[in-house]
């Protein structure tokens, strides 16, 4: 095998790796919304449509605002 090749599937395996990371994170924090209890039932929908609409993003942003604040 060429070099190229071997760095061609290293870029494509990580790349792959990125993809699923990426859709795992986003169907944890969908799952841990619907599941959670909110003060207000508007704050849920709200964090629902972010998460969402924005996807990876939005459940990233859900991570860091909703979900590590939870373990402090």
């Amino acid at each position: 095998m060429a070099l190229e090749t071997i760095i061609l599937l290293f870029i494509f395996g990580l790349f792959f790796l990125l993809i699923i990371g990426s859709l795992a994170l986003w169907i944890w924090m969908l799952v841990d919304c619907i599941k959670r209890k909110f003060k207000k039932e508007d704050e849920k929908i709200i964090w629902l449509l972010v998460i969402i609409l924005v996807q990876v993003i939005g459940a990233i942003i859900y991570y860091f605002v909703i979900k590590r604040e939870d373990k402090k």
